[in-house]
């Protein structure tokens, strides 16, 4: 856990001049560069975890209470055509994790779609709350399916 927290916390968006397009994102040790390319986001959030102070966390990576952020439901976004979830992550990694889909299941009856089964869900219900979600990283996501595809 000790290695996984150190390489994640190092990660970032590779703007290093060398094989940017190929490995868009970099976690630097020492002199070493570990250049890095994954099928959509380098951070994955794994599991919901209780913070210290009672706060939601939301653990990525493996690295359990040492990789975390806080969980904001009203900022999750789900894609109605692939139904991946994804939720803010650290900004050097790019601001954007994508939901294990193990969690992603869990967390997907919570879902309200006003706007029908082919949009994004516009609400989501945590703890007897009723969250309008943000849908800000739409954008991020969007261009980022962009880039890939031309």
């Amino acid at each position: 856990k000790q290695f996984l927290a150190f390489f994640f916390k190092q990660l970032k968006v590779n703007q290093s001049g060398r094989y940017e397009d190929t490995f868009p994102y970099l976690s630097p040790c020492g002199r070493e560069h570990n250049y890095i390319r994954c099928d959509d986001r380098p951070v994955v959030f794994t599991h919901l975890l209780q913070g210290a102070s009672g706060e939601e966390l939301l653990s990525y990576c493996g690295g359990a209470d040492r990789l975390t952020v806080p969980f904001r439901p009203e900022k999750l976004l789900m894609l109605p055509e692939n139904g991946r979830v994804y939720h803010p992550g650290p900004e050097k990694a790019g601001g954007v994790g994508l939901v294990k889909s193990a969690l992603a299941y869990e967390l997907s009856p919570n879902f309200e779609y006003e706007q029908g089964p082919s949009q994004p869900p516009t609400h989501f219900h945590w703890r007897d709350q009723r969250h309008t979600l943000t849908n800000e990283l739409l954008p991020f996501i969007r261009d980022r399916e962009e880039e890939k595809g031309a």
